[in-house]
């Protein structure tokens, strides 16, 4: 029964198992593969709408997330505030990162999912509420970006109902 299950797992990847003995004895040794799940917001990452906008909802309800084409900044990963560009339902739209799973500094909340508010090209968000708690953090990040660019994102600040 054990090396029908360990067989299971060969199968989906993430043990290696032998099972050889020179005197004829079956004897196994595994391996255990510890690599971590890539949790960054790169270049074709899933992420969810957490606003009421008819486009991030369509998106949400057929099961097609948004995925991430490009992340504006130096780096290229994007952490809580960057502006990221997403591809939903055919169409590109931006969005800003308001909630993440990849580890955060200190005293930053860690997210169970990469949580994103579409906005518009001026800064203005295209729903009129978030339906998820976002990070206090994220109103000084907003502001120093809004006083740098162009762009007005005291918006999205505005429609979220809750912060943590």
């Amino acid at each position: 029964m054990a090396q029908f299950l360990l067989r299971g797992i060969l199968r989906a990847g993430s043990v290696s198992c032998s099972s050889s003995n020179s005197s004829g004895m079956s004897s196994s040794s595994c391996q255990f593969h510890t690599t971590p799940a890539c949790s960054e917001i790169r270049k074709l990452a899933r992420l969810r709408v957490v606003d009421n906008s008819d486009l991030g909802k369509r998106a949400m309800a057929e099961g097609r997330p948004p995925r991430c084409i490009h992340v504006y900044n130096k780096r290229g990963v994007g952490y809580i505030g960057d502006k990221v560009l997403v591809a939903i339902k055919g169409q590109m739209k931006k969005g800003i990162l308001v909630g993440l799973k990849q580890r955060q500094r200190v005293k930053q909340p860690q997210f169970d999912s990469n949580n994103l508010v579409l906005i518009d090209d001026n800064g203005s968000p295209l729903g009129t509420r978030i339906h998820v708690p976002i990070p206090t953090v994220l109103r000084t990040i907003l502001k120093e970006k809004t006083l740098a660019k162009g762009a007005d994102y005291t918006k999205v600040l505005a429609i979220a109902s809750r912060y943590v």
